[in-house]
């Protein structure tokens, strides 16, 4: 008897949860089922943290901010961009994305090899040197992105897949760059 009272409670708090989080779903909610999301994006260039948070009103517009760490350049980079979100009327919880933003970070130097040959007379000489740039860049620039997220169904998480062109201005040096990510989120 004890555990059919306790299975009974049990029973009615989770209904009384489930139908507090479905009005508060309508009332706060944006198209994207969703209202805040964070997890983790998995890049080619850089991977970190993704937090994005839907403004209120109807109108699918997001903020999404990334903390990511870059391979290539020993670095980071924090990354804020505005996102407007596009369902797909054919299948439920899948949405279309694009937006632009801004980015500032911070690399450091990296390995330069140079392997010089030269032939002089009958016989071969190398030529190797080595240096090491040890000094802290700081980089700013603007991104773009275009992309495709699933919020699932019966699960607090979305995935997401997204292209992310982004031009950056580095020690005088100018460059545009691609990366492309797949993107975990915990919704809620």
């Amino acid at each position: 008897m004890k555990y059919l009272f306790v299975g009974a409670v049990a029973l009615g708090l989770l209904t009384v949860s489930e139908g507090a989080q479905a009005q508060s779903k309508k009332k706060g909610s944006s198209g994207a089922g969703y209202q805040t999301g964070i997890g983790l994006r998995g890049g080619g260039w850089s991977s970190g943290l993704t937090v994005k948070h839907f403004l209120s009103g109807k109108n699918n517009v997001a903020f999404e901010g990334l903390l990511t760490r870059e391979y290539a350049a020993r670095g980071g980079r924090v990354t804020l961009l505005l996102e407007k979100h596009l369902p797909v009327s054919d299948f439920k919880g899948l949405q279309f994305y694009y937006g632009a933003g801004a980015h500032i970070g911070s690399y450091r130097g990296r390995y330069y090899f140079e392997d010089v040959r030269f032939r002089r007379n009958k016989d071969k000489y190398y030529y190797r040197q080595y240096w090491y740039d040890d000094t802290n860049y700081i980089v700013g620039g603007a991104d773009l992105i275009l992309g495709i997220e699933y919020k699932m169904e019966d699960l607090p998480f979305t995935l997401g897949v997204d292209y992310k062109p982004f031009f950056e201005v580095f020690d005088g040096y100018t460059g545009f760059y691609n990366d492309a990510a797949v993107s975990l989120r915990f919704a809620f």
